[in-house]
């Protein structure tokens, strides 16, 4: 199968410190994979080169069959190809959650309003938030915030989504429906790469669990080998320090 998304040989510092040490990974659709890796290890940093939010130093990566590291792309253009949710959720506070979820389909795509507002309401209705569409997030509570900061990343009907640590902000009791939702998006199909120090929720969910150490990728494999029979010592140190 074709990689929807495939990064060659990247390296990134920041200053003189180096953070990703020449990663390859590839993404194939419909495939969900987990970063997985102590803080520091790279895993925020790589999905922020991939989405072109952060500049590399070296390297390529390739949405579908477009080098989008080229220097002469258009980053805007490439973003609207890809869903982010990050740790925090990053949601217009002055503005109702249906707008928040609309607002890059009426500006950015020029989509009639009525047309964003019905695909919106579609999504909202799915994740059971439609009742707080014309709330402003400081209504909600956490957990309805990121599940909404989900659904304004998947009203471009994107072509991969880059969850970055969404649940890490969030109380333990709301940690749940947030990846309720995702293994939703999972089941239905979604190409996902996502950062987590959920454990348990790499293991039964993923397709495939990278193991992210000092900028390297270290391990990668189906949840059964990385969790059950991690060939390297810092694979097995890391888990041992993370699992229950």
């Amino acid at each position: 199968m074709s990689a929807v998304l495939r990064a060659t040989g990247l390296w990134k510092s920041f200053g003189s410190r180096p953070v990703l040490r020449g990663v390859d990974l590839s993404l194939s659709a419909h495939e969900v994979v987990t970063l997985i890796g102590a803080s520091g290890s790279g895993k925020s940093t790589l999905l922020r080169c991939l989405n072109l939010l952060e500049p590399i130093d070296d390297g390529q990566i390739f949405l579908g069959e477009e080098d989008i590291s080229d220097p002469r792309v258009d980053a805007n253009r490439v973003r609207a190809r890809f869903g982010a949710v990050f740790q925090s959720y990053n949601l217009f506070p002055h503005l109702s959650v249906l707008d928040n979820v609309t607002l890059a389909s009426r500006v950015v795509r020029r989509e009639p309003r009525r047309d964003a507002e019905e695909r919106a309401l579609a999504l909202l209705e799915r994740i059971g938030l439609a009742e707080q569409a014309r709330q402003h997030p400081d209504r909600l509570s956490g957990g309805q915030q990121q599940r909404a900061a989900i659904v304004r990343a998947l009203a471009g009907d994107p072509e991969v989504l880059l969850l970055d640590e969404i649940t890490s902000a969030l109380d333990p009791e709301l940690v749940g429906e947030v990846l309720d939702l995702v293994r939703q998006l999972a089941a239905d199909g979604a190409t996902i790469l996502m950062a987590t120090h959920e454990m348990a929720f790499a293991r039964d969910v993923a397709d495939r669990v990278v193991f992210l150490d000092a900028g390297t990728i270290l391990e990668e494999g189906p949840p059964t080998q990385v969790f059950g029979a991690p060939r390297h010592a810092r694979t097995r140190t890391f888990l041992s320090r993370v699992l229950p």
